[in-house]
């Protein structure tokens, strides 16, 4: 880990921690925020990809992002996002969570966005979000609750989505079956990945 410790001393950024992140074939971290309790104090994530693929990305306010390799990457973990691996092979990043100061302006100044990086998903439109919500209803119906509830939070990977949107359409799925603690459950998960109160 000689070379890790280098590369985080060389970035000369105050660190809060840092962690080597795989993420497997298939993975998804769903729509999520971080550090909503540390509002006093502005802190930032640095993604350094050691191993990636084109079907690993990050979607952030309805952009999707694939991090490429040989670059220093930087996320506000406090807006809502969520990353995936779709396909493989298993992607490892350097995270770093730093704190906002002198070191982290002078690095964040230096970079240069990469132009391909990024690319706007698109809007959905209800008739999408319908079929996508019957396809879950009917997998619930019969009893396979984890892929009727992938099926809706996988939207937000496809679409650009008002936050929190996939949560409420598993909340309404569940509602609209009558299983009001699956309704409940949903609803106050969407309180603890997003932050709300």
């Amino acid at each position: 880990m000689r070379a890790v410790q280098e590369l985080i001393a060389d970035l000369g950024v105050q660190v809060m921690w840092a962690r080597l992140a795989r993420l497997d074939a298939g993975a998804f971290l769903w729509e999520h925020r971080d550090y909503g309790e540390l509002t006093t104090t502005e802190r930032h994530r640095l993604h350094v990809p050691l191993v990636t693929n084109s079907s690993a990305y990050l979607v952030l306010g309805g952009t999707k992002v694939h991090m490429s390799v040989g670059r220093v990457w930087r996320l506000t973990p406090t807006s809502p996002h969520g990353v995936c691996n779709r396909y493989g092979p298993s992607r490892v990043h350097l995270i770093i969570d730093c704190y906002a100061d002198d070191a982290f302006a002078s690095l964040n100044r230096s970079e240069a966005p990469d132009p391909g990086a990024a690319e706007g998903l698109p809007e959905p439109e209800q008739a999408q979000l319908d079929e996508a919500v019957a396809t879950a209803t009917g997998l619930a119906e019969l009893g396979y609750d984890h892929a009727a509830e992938t099926t809706l939070l996988e939207l937000f990977y496809q679409y650009a989505m008002p936050e929190g949107r996939a949560y409420d359409l598993i909340t309404g799925m569940y509602a609209a079956l009558h299983r009001d603690d699956d309704a409940q459950r949903w609803h106050a998960k969407k309180a603890v990945m997003l932050g709300h109160a």
